[in-house]
């Protein structure tokens, strides 16, 4: 959406008398509108990962070896030898000696009501808990509409500087601003589809049911947005059966797929995935497409129970969405991960109303998930990069190559390190960031052949 000057300042004034700045922003980098141009040339002098070594069981070091990368429209084409000749006419780029890992996924992050790059805002005291931030937003959003796509592209940059090429973005549906946020949203995004991947999660933040959104969910869906949201169903929604069961029969009739906001802990919050879970039994389209997002309620279950749900979970190929929190109690990540559910994580609040302090760097979470659990060792903390790419490991939990393999999609990130687990308990700087092959941060150089 591009801004008049008059427009900037109506923002800027009506922001003013909230008593929020209203920052001005520069254009966001634009793509082809939702197509993704892949890349093709040669990536030469890379280090990749090749096993762990070992004295005895336990892991004391990763092997490395340097190779060159082909990449093809792209995806990774073929893994090659060092000095493997180029193909003729062919880009050769010098990766520097530099260890390569997969780009990193965000996958809980709100780019709709950030206020990253713009002016300081000064965060006011909460008052009413969610309710209140609820109350706030429905003065705030409508006077940040018009920036918006400015707003939103300015934290993809930070991302994308970062390491992720990835994110799954939710986004306010609500009986304020409607559609809107999801429409401007997916506008921005489709602009920058040859650098940056995204899913939209239609959130409810005002309640599903009791803001009677079923409607604008509809409607919401109908706009682009990939994923039907919900949020705390029995604090909040005011009905615990009618808010999931509304949530998961527009996934069904859309085709699309859930995932919810779950803030609320204990026996409410376990009994509102046991009937996420039921569904997804009794409707195997809904496998693979259902994630759980926070899931406080797991951290009151005691070890047994908990495994117990993980193997659910499992089951219906359920995933959890966390943030890894910490404080007195932290979540049982490592009991979902050996039960084989898969879990992500994000950076949710970037600079905005609910929290200032997000720095939008996944990579610090799975550092942050290895102080948490323990994972201290270099195997552990080698494994850990799952947490930041959403799954992808350079090498797998026996120590096998399992990345970059001929016909993965070319997103990528350079890094000065030896390896993983030096990347992630160094947070080395990404140094380049390839999304399809386009190289969407950083620099390298490259000569024509």
């Amino acid at each position: 959406m591009q801004l008049s000057r008059r427009g900037m300042l109506a923002a800027a004034l009506v922001a003013g008398a909230a008593g929020v700045a209203a920052p001005a922003f520069a254009a966001a980098k634009k793509g082809s509108p939702g197509t993704v141009h892949g890349a093709s040339f040669l990536l030469r002098n890379v280090l990749l990962e090749t096993g762990y070594r070992r004295e005895g069981t336990d892991v004391v070091g990763t092997e490395t070896a340097k190779a060159s990368v082909l990449v093809r429209d792209g995806k990774i084409a073929a893994i090659l030898a060092a000095d493997a000749p180029a193909p003729a006419g062919t880009t050769v780029r010098d990766g520097a000696g530099m260890l390569l890992l997969p780009s990193f996924r965000d996958m809980h992050i709100h780019l709709d009501k950030t206020f990253y790059g713009g002016p300081w805002v000064p965060p006011r005291k909460r008052t009413g808990g969610i309710r209140g931030q609820i109350v706030l937003e429905q003065t705030l959003l409508p006077q940040m509409l018009p920036t918006l796509e400015e707003r939103a592209g300015r934290l993809v940059d930070l991302l994308q500087s970062n390491g992720t090429t990835f994110a799954r973005s939710q986004c306010n549906v609500d009986p304020v601003i409607g559609t809107k946020h999801v429409e401007l949203l997916k506008h921005a995004l489709d602009q920058r589809a040859d650098g940056f991947g995204h899913e939209i999660v239609a959130f409810p933040q005002h309640g599903f049911i009791s803001a009677d959104l079923i409607p604008t969910m509809r409607a919401a869906m109908a706009a682009g947005a990939t994923h039907v949201g919900g949020i705390d169903p029995t604090t909040l929604d005011g009905g615990m059966e009618k808010s999931v069961d509304a949530m998961m029969q527009i996934a069904l009739d859309m085709n699309k797929g859930v995932d919810i906001h779950l803030h609320e802990p204990g026996a409410s919050g376990i009994a509102a995935i046991g009937r996420i879970t039921d569904t997804v039994a009794h409707e195997p389209s809904l496998r693979g497409k259902v994630t759980i997002s926070h899931a406080f309620s797991m951290m009151s279950l005691p070890v047994p129970e908990m495994e117990e749900l993980a193997v659910r979970l499992a089951s219906q190929q359920i995933s959890v969405a966390s943030t890894l929190p910490f404080g007195g109690r932290v979540m049982p990540i490592p009991v979902l991960l050996d039960q084989g559910v898969k879990v992500y994580t994000g950076t949710d609040s970037v600079e905005d109303h609910w929290s200032v302090f997000g720095s939008g760097d996944v990579l610090e979470k799975a550092k942050l998930a290895c102080q948490l659990y323990g994972w201290s060792d270099e195997y552990g903390i080698s494994q850990s990069l799952k947490i930041a790419t959403g799954g992808p490991t350079p090498l797998d939990a026996a120590g096998r190559q399992a990345w970059p393999k001929a016909g993965d999609a070319a997103d990528m990130v350079l890094v000065p390190a030896s390896c993983s687990a030096e990347a992630v308990a160094r947070l080395s700087p990404r140094k380049a960031v390839f999304h399809a092959g386009n190289l969407v941060a950083g620099t390298l150089g490259a000569e024509a052949i």
